[in-house]
């Protein structure tokens, strides 16, 4: 069985054009089938302000308003999506930029707006895993944009944790799967020192005391979901470390 890594990179590492430059090289040098999806927050807001549309957060949480959903296409799809895939190209990396819409790969339905409406937001309802597979075996490098849609013509903001771990778990039917969530920090963190190994247990006492808290939780869960639907490996590591095995906090059952 082929293995492949599912590799996700924040909006911060995304979008500093030194950052992406160090980890997209790091992934040129990695053998092996690849799936990248990328985040991009920081610009869309950007682009927002200077078109006059404001942007609304709860609890840490984007609003999707129908002028902020063309933004985040506009940015997420077209911006920064192209740049990476521009920047591989130049690596001699074959990849691919693409958001879930295209060829069906990610299908979401729209979040009820009950409790809170978060507009349009895409839960993933589905993933094409047989398309990802048909790229793959062509050693083509996919470029996941956080972006979904509906099946109704509509696309949707979509979590590009969310899009990483769903895509981690349907390959997993196929392929020995590793799935590496990269951010700016180098690993889950408990107090200045990096915990190098974790389940579910240990989560659930850290997060109790507040140790683990905000954005991490919601990485967290969906790590574990992936591990208990069949992925094989799941670390979560500073976008720096992508290639050195030791670095970063490795979930396990």
């Amino acid at each position: 069985m082929h293995s492949v890594k599912v590799i996700k990179i924040g909006g911060k590492i995304a979008e500093d054009d030194a950052s992406l430059e160090r980890f997209l090289y790091q992934i040129s040098l990695m053998r092996g089938k690849k799936v990248l999806v990328h985040g991009g927050g920081v610009t869309a807001t950007r682009i927002a302000e200077k078109l006059g549309i404001e942007s609304e957060m709860i609890e840490g949480r984007r609003i999707t308003s129908a002028k902020m959903l063309e933004v985040a296409t506009m940015v997420y799809g077209g911006l920064i999506n192209k740049k990476i895939v521009a920047k591989l190209q130049q690596k001699h990396v074959y990849a691919v930029g693409l958001t879930g819409a295209d060829l069906n790969i990610v299908q979401s339905i729209k979040r009820s707006p009950e409790p809170i409406d978060f507009g349009w937001v895409g839960d993933i309802s589905s993933v094409n895993h047989r398309v990802l597979t048909n790229m793959l075996e062509l050693d083509w490098v996919p470029v996941l944009a956080p972006l979904t849609h509906d099946g109704n013509g509509n696309m949707l903001n979509t979590n590009a944790d969310s899009i990483a771990s769903y895509v981690a778990r349907a390959l997993s039917e196929n392929f020995h799967v590793e799935l590496i969530l990269c951010f700016d920090k180098p690993g889950v963190m408990n107090g200045d020192k990096v915990v190098t190994e974790m389940n579910l247990y240990l989560y659930r006492h850290l997060k109790g005391l507040d140790i683990i808290n905000n954005g991490m939780i919601p990485k967290l869960d969906l790590g574990f979901k992936a591990l208990k639907a069949g992925v094989n490996r799941v670390t979560i590591k500073h976008a720096d470390d992508i290639k050195d095995s030791t670095k970063g906090t490795r979930l396990v059952k």
